[in-house]
């Protein structure tokens, strides 16, 4: 580590950290970034603790053997905050000084919407920096899937697997919250994959008494359990659902249980298509460096590789597309 001296080299050095919120396949990521820079002759420098620790000085230089045996681990090696400062011009400031100080001449940021926000910051004091877009809220623009999404909407299906056995045995109703911020994505997929009654989102709102249509039609239909499954950043969130029915329960109505599964959906093994796409888009950061290609987030888009400028991505996150809610709804029936 070299938190106070300086990184001294005479070839080209590339820095690579991870921010925001952990995601399973960052490390994946940076295994691939170090190896590949390594590949290229490049001296690769990993930052500890995001952006705060880029502002603080806390460096250590990586080699190959470095990042062995950390493809299927969950989590970031480098670790990772969500740094506060960095939205400021003296923290910005800060960061630059930090990199030419230590002689970084391009910065890797892996890491979702805030992270590339930060990034691009970065860029307009001049910094070459590549994002690679991992976030478990998949809600960055320029990118079909980020790193993690995969992995987390997986855990979140096999709670959902495991509650409806419960729900099953008792007869019961359970709303399951996932995350995913102010994006349904999680929350669509795992409803979908997960057979759910009804799946609640931001991008399509779903009123307390339309979800209580669903459930009590399906219980008309026979069905002796339910699953609801609720994005946590919906204006109909598990909490007020629970408020609803807890006034309004009927004799007939499903004894309802509610289950938030918060941040276990982050920690685990990346699944295969995690830990592929983290190795793809890791390489494609060295690759995109080694032409001079900077300023751009890096996605994968009908199983391609795509740069997106980063000013098309900083603080513009999307929302899940709803297309696929009519059909799951049709099939809950």
């Amino acid at each position: 580590m070299a938190a106070e001296g300086t990184v001294t080299t005479t070839k080209r050095t590339v820095a690579v950290l991870t921010s925001g919120g952990d995601a399973p396949g960052m490390n994946a990521a940076i295994r691939a970034v170090v190896r590949a820079g390594a590949a290229r002759g490049f001296e690769m420098i990993g930052v500890l603790h995001g952006f705060t620790g880029l502002i603080a000085g806390e460096l250590r230089a990586l080699g190959p053997r470095d990042v062995g045996g950390i493809i299927d681990r969950g989590g970031t090696v480098l670790g990772t905050t969500r740094c506060v400062e960095l939205k400021t011009e003296s923290g910005q400031q800060r960061a630059v000084q930090q990199l030419r100080r230590h002689g970084i001449d391009a910065l890797v940021v892996i890491g979702g919407d805030g992270s590339q926000s930060g990034a691009h910051a970065l860029q307009a004091h001049g910094v070459a920096v590549i994002g690679v877009a991992s976030t478990i809220d998949n809600d960055l623009r320029g990118t079909d899937i980020s790193i993690g999404a995969t992995t987390a909407a997986e855990i979140a299906v096999e709670a959902i697997d495991r509650l409806r056995v419960t729900a099953a045995s008792h007869q019961r109703g359970f709303l399951v919250e996932v995350m995913g911020r102010h994006c349904g994505y999680l929350a669509m997929l795992a409803g979908i994959a997960g057979g759910a009654e009804a799946i609640v989102v931001p991008e399509m709102e779903m009123s307390p008494e339309a979800v209580a249509t669903e459930l009590r039609t399906a219980r008309t239909r026979g069905k002796s359990h339910a699953i609801v499954v609720v994005a946590e950043g919906a204006r109909h969130n598990a909490d007020m659902l629970e408020q609803y029915f807890k006034a309004r329960q009927r004799a007939d109505d499903y004894e309802l249980r509610v289950t938030r599964l918060g941040h276990v959906q982050r920690g685990g093994k990346p699944c295969l298509f995690d830990r592929l796409l983290a190795t793809r888009l890791g390489i494609a950061a060295i690759d995109c460096i080694a032409a001079g290609q900077y300023g751009q987030l890096l996605g994968i888009v009908g199983n391609e590789v795509i740069g997106t400028p980063l000013a098309d991505v900083a603080g513009s996150p999307r929302g899940a597309d709803t297309r696929l809610l009519e059909t799951a709804m049709m099939l809950a029936r």
